[in-house]
């Protein structure tokens, strides 16, 4: 397995590949990885002839008053879940190295970006776009891999990639939990022992909306109100919103018919959780 701390290293191995006319996986990420994305990167050797993961903790996609600073970080155990799951090389840039001195070219998606996590992080979606962006120029993946728990940055990757004429499969998987229903996702390390039992209301709220609408229920506000309800009952817990949208216009629903997305994102003590599930009409 290779790794990689420059662009020019980086696109010197990936032009190696394509020579030999290899496909190319690609996994992005910002680093403390979990078996959710040990679940995309196996994905990706799957369907690929050569994996890249990328491992950036990505500035501009953090507001002024987020978690930038004690957000998560061991390359370590990131380089050893790589190898273990099929990665060949992993692309690990500083943040000179992306955002040189005087950068201030970015990618806005207008549409999908807005409400859910947009509404609630300004600016968010934008730095999202543009390192995805970047990371896409470096490494020409033909497929690219995202968790299903972020469901607006797959929606909002997706729009950016067919509106900029990426020549990316971009591929969605499915989300990864615990035993008892949690999430995974990096931030879960914040969460000490007792917020990490009242955690387990964003999916105990989310399972009672699923419900609602297995047996029948098809009224958007009747079914937000349900899972709302249910996550409120832990007083550990926050709500910053409940949505049900359309899961590929992240649009609002009033009335479900073809199908939904119903996001919801949480703080538990000062953790912010985001969980989602997505139903089709068979």
């Amino acid at each position: 397995m290779n790794i990689a701390k420059t662009i020019k290293e980086t696109r010197q191995i990936v032009q190696q590949w394509k020579n030999e006319n290899l496909t190319i996986g690609f996994v992005p990420t910002m680093g403390y990885l979990h078996e959710g994305h040990a679940s995309l990167i196996r994905r990706a050797a799957e369907e690929n002839d050569r994996v890249v993961v990328s491992v950036f903790v990505n500035p501009i996609q953090f507001g002024p008053s987020e978690d930038l600073d004690k957000y998560p970080r061991d390359i370590e155990m990131d380089k050893r879940i790589c190898e273990a799951n099929g990665a060949h090389l992993i692309f690990v840039p500083g943040v000179d190295e992306l955002y040189p001195f005087g950068f201030s070219t970015y990618v806005d998606v207008e549409g999908t970006s807005k409400g859910l996590c947009g509404g609630s992080r300004p600016g968010h979606f934008r730095g999202v776009c543009t390192v995805v962006a970047k990371l896409f120029h470096i490494v020409q993946p033909d497929s690219a891999f995202f968790g299903m728990k972020d469901a607006q940055q797959l929606a909002v990757i997706r729009r950016m990639t067919e509106d900029l004429c990426f020549p990316v499969r971009i591929v969605g998987c499915p989300i990864v939990r615990e035993s008892d229903g949690l999430a995974l996702s990096s931030r879960n390390n914040y969460l000490n022992d007792v917020e990490r039992k009242a955690a387990l209301c964003l999916s105990q709220g989310l399972d009672e909306g699923l419900r609602l609408i297995e047996n029948g229920e098809r009224n958007t506000h009747v079914i937000k109100s349900a899972v709302r309800k249910k996550i409120e009952q832990e007083p550990l817990a926050r709500v910053d919103y409940v949505e049900a949208v359309d899961p590929n216009t992240i649009q609002g629903i009033d009335y479900i018919k073809e199908s939904i997305l119903c996001a919801v994102a949480v703080f538990i003590g000062n953790t912010r959780l985001i969980d989602n599930f997505i139903w089709e009409e068979a």
